[in-house]
């Protein structure tokens, strides 16, 4: 049978269709004209084999050839389209980078901004309310005088100070209130109000206080008392550094009843003056004939008993100073948290 395979193969018609085959390459074509011209010859069925193998070997390292070609091929592809995904990447990176620092604004910027005009609205509230009740002019009016330098101490723009005092007249009548309540844990809450409509900002005060662990009461007054304070920065206009002790030498030259370090909210140092509520502007001006730099000055109550709360109540009434702080209507809270 196996003689009978070859016999075939090189049968007429079989050489003509491998020599009109595509694959069949020169070198091949010349092995099969040998083959059909001695076809016929004795001992040709070796000589047939070896040529079919050659032919075979021929076919096999032509086809080795094509397929390294389109490998190279697909190596030039597959270098096109990474150099095009690493443009793409850079490219998405840089929007990534733009999209991070909008968030940024966004998350950080945003709250700030919205805070400091919560402040600068609340400010012009309380210039109008002076305003009316003292008059148009500093010099004469002492609380109007202490809010334009609250108002200078948080950078709100000249102009809108200005458009403030001016506009008093015409503004909604507001009376100023002093609510009272308790907080978690038995905590004191004096809460200052601006309002135009007592009806409406008591309310709003219940509901916070009744969700939140608090309650209004009519006995939270007592522990506090009204001071004079006057916060300045821990360094003098030479930028010298001054020491607790100095900052005493200090409050007593200026006639200062104490002085306490504090932070602010953004963790830095201050001294807090603290002087009777009448004396004020003159302490005020004392600090800053000693070379003292002043940050904001005005009136405040002062803890006179302090509570110490646990981790729970604690935690819930910063949520709750937060919550109240928040109201429109809402000028301060104090509290007497240690």
């Amino acid at each position: 049978m196996h003689g009978t395979m070859k016999q075939h193969l090189v049968s007429g018609g079989t050489v003509q269709r491998l020599l009109s085959s595509p694959m069949c390459d020169p070198h091949s074509s010349l092995i099969l004209g040998k083959i059909t011209c001695e076809a016929g010859e004795p001992g040709s069925r070796g000589a047939m084999s070896l040529a079919l193998s050659r032919i075979c070997s021929s076919y096999r390292n032509s086809l080795w050839r094509s397929l390294l070609g389109c490998q190279e091929a697909l190596d030039k592809v597959n270098y096109i389209c990474l150099r095009a995904q690493e443009t793409t990447f850079h490219t998405s990176t840089l929007a990534s980078a733009g999209h991070n620092k909008w968030s940024k604004v966004k998350h950080i910027k945003g709250p700030k901004d919205a805070a400091r005009a919560q402040v600068f609205a609340k400010l012009t509230m309380m210039i109008k309310v002076a305003v009316r009740e003292g008059g148009p002019n500093p010099d004469f009016n002492a609380q109007l005088y202490q809010l334009v330098e609250q108002c200078r101490q948080k950078n709100m723009p000249k102009s809108s100070i200005e458009a403030a005092i001016k506009g008093a007249d015409k503004s909604k009548p507001t009376s100023y209130t002093l609510f009272q309540a308790r907080g978690p844990g038995g905590s004191a809450l004096l809460i200052e109000l601006l309002t135009d409509n007592n009806n409406r900002s008591f309310a709003d005060l219940r509901f916070l206080l009744n969700n939140n662990g608090g309650t209004p009461t009519d006995g939270a007054r007592h522990c506090f008392t009204k001071k004079g304070v006057v916060t300045v920065q821990t360094c003098d206009l030479d930028g010298s550094h001054l020491q607790l002790e100095q900052a005493l030498d200090l409050a007593i030259q200026a006639g200062a009843e104490d002085v306490q370090e504090v932070q602010d909210e953004e963790e830095r140092d201050m001294y807090k003056y603290i002087c009777d509520f009448s004396s004020l502007r003159e302490v005020r001006s004392q600090l800053i004939s000693l070379g003292l730099v002043p940050i904001s000055s005005g009136p405040e109550y002062l803890p006179t008993i302090t509570v110490q709360l646990s981790d729970d109540d604690k935690e819930r009434a910063f949520r709750l100073l937060e919550l109240i702080n928040n109201q429109q209507d809402v000028m301060h809270v104090y509290d007497n948290i240690e």
